[in-house]
This record gives C-alpha cells, structure tokens and sequence, in this order.
C-alpha cells in the first residue's frame, strides 16, 4: 500500500502544473535541529517568554544570551540533509515551484532551493531597532550582546518572528497566493498546530490542490486534508519519492 501511495504521489508531481512544499521543524529534526514544541523541544527546556518582543525590549542583552547559544552556537552549525536536498532537486528539475517554511535554520537555502518563503522569519539577517536598516549576520560580530547597528548603534535583532509580533506581511501574502495557485502541496514534517502558517495546506486544498503528507506521525492534516499520508522519516521518504517522479 505504501509503494502504491508513493507511486501516486511521484505521478501527481510529475503531472502538476505546479507544485509547492510546506515544511516545519520535523525536516530539520534529521539535521540535528531540535523542535520547538512537544517532548525535548526547546521551550521545553528554555523560557519562551525571553522571545516576546516586549521582554526583549526590555533586556535585549539577556535575550540574546539565549539566542546566539540556540540558533547560532548550535542551530547555525547544522547541515541540510536528504529531505532538504531532495526538494532542492525537485526544485532543480523543474518539478516544484516553491517552498514555503515554517523554519528559520536557513536549510532549504544550504541545500540549493531557490524559491524559499520563511513564514518565520529567518536566522540569516538582522534588523536595527533603531532605525530599521537589514544587515547579514555574518556582516555582525557576536563576541559583545547585545550587537548593535554598525550606522546607528541601535539594538539589533535577528529577522525572527518574536511572540506578539506580526507575520511579515510580504511573506504571508506570496505564501497564501502560492497555496491558491498550486495544483499539488507537499506537507513534510509539520504538525498543523501553529497559527497562521497551519493554514497554508487548508488554502491550498480549499483552492483545489491535492495535499500528500510526509510525517512521522500523523498531524491535524491527516484525516480531514491530506489526500495521500507517507508515513515516515522525511529523509527517506522525499529521496525516494524524488527519484519516482524523475524516472515515472
């Protein structure tokens, strides 16, 4: 049953006119990145508060404490795996049109995707609070927290999403047109339960398109969304379904 859902699955991307990938943190599980939520997650074992926005304006200095040991001690140091490099590839040979992610690792970037829409925002940049200007991180010394704007002086902060701050609008707005336009989803590695990214599948099968789940375990797109459910690790299942839709 499983060879047979697979087989389907390769056909549908082969024969869509267009085809999107919307992934969350269990991608990058296979990457050494640990998730946000749920047993062994980071705001299991660190204080999310120190990630809203007015906790950071507060005490900028100790909120960066945190965050340069979590996503650029240890989560800037991860590689893209076979999940990642496999929709690169997809991407490459013209069978997918875009990536939309709930993650900030960068990965998808790392491994060759061009098309990539963080819905989270991203590690890769930062933002003076002060007068606003973009930076590349690594244009940015870590040594003294929190970094300030080298025009400015001003605190800055890396183009994350923050609790209480808004999805950048941009992202949103190509995100949800990608999912309307789509003719096929790929769901990898996410659970359906963060607001409003979750949404994105449900656009796209509200709009037409058929959604096929690569997860561990089943999510809340499972029984009511998903058309095909591929169940397991998304570093075997995105390889092999990658090489059945180049050789159907």
């Amino acid at each position: 049953m499983a060879n047979y859902a697979l087989a389907n699955a390769a056909r549908l991307i082969r024969e869509s006119r267009r085809t999107i990938a919307f992934t969350g943190a269990g991608i990058s599980v296979e990457s050494g990145v640990p998730p946000f939520r749920g047993p062994g997650g980071l705001w299991s074992r660190y204080d999310p508060a120190k990630f809203e926005m007015g906790a950071f304006r507060r005490n900028p200095a100790e909120s960066w404490v945190l965050i340069k040991k979590l996503f650029y001690d240890e989560i800037g140091k991860a590689k893209p795996n076979k999940a990642h490099l496999a929709l690169a590839g997809l991407e490459e040979r013209g069978f997918l049109q875009a990536v939309i992610t709930q993650n900030i690792d960068g990965l998808h970037q790392k491994a060759g995707s061009g098309t990539v829409y963080e819905y989270h925002g991203t590690t890769s940049s930062m933002q003076c609070m002060k007068c606003r200007r973009h930076f590349p991180t690594e244009s940015i010394g870590l040594e003294k927290l929190p970094p300030l704007c080298p025009v400015c002086g001003g605190v800055l902060k890396p183009d994350i999403v923050f609790f209480s701050e808004p999805i950048p609008e941009e992202v949103h707005r190509q995100a949800t047109l990608e999912a309307r336009q789509c003719d096929v989803c790929l769901v990898v590695g996410t659970t359906g339960e963060v607001m409003p990214a979750c949404r994105i599948p449900y656009v796209a099968k509200n709009s037409g398109a058929t959604i096929i789940e690569i997860n561990i375990d089943e999510s809340a797109y499972t029984y009511h969304t998903s058309d095909y459910f591929l169940q397991g690790k998304a570093g075997l299942l995105l390889p092999e379904l990658a090489e059945q839709v180049g050789t159907g």
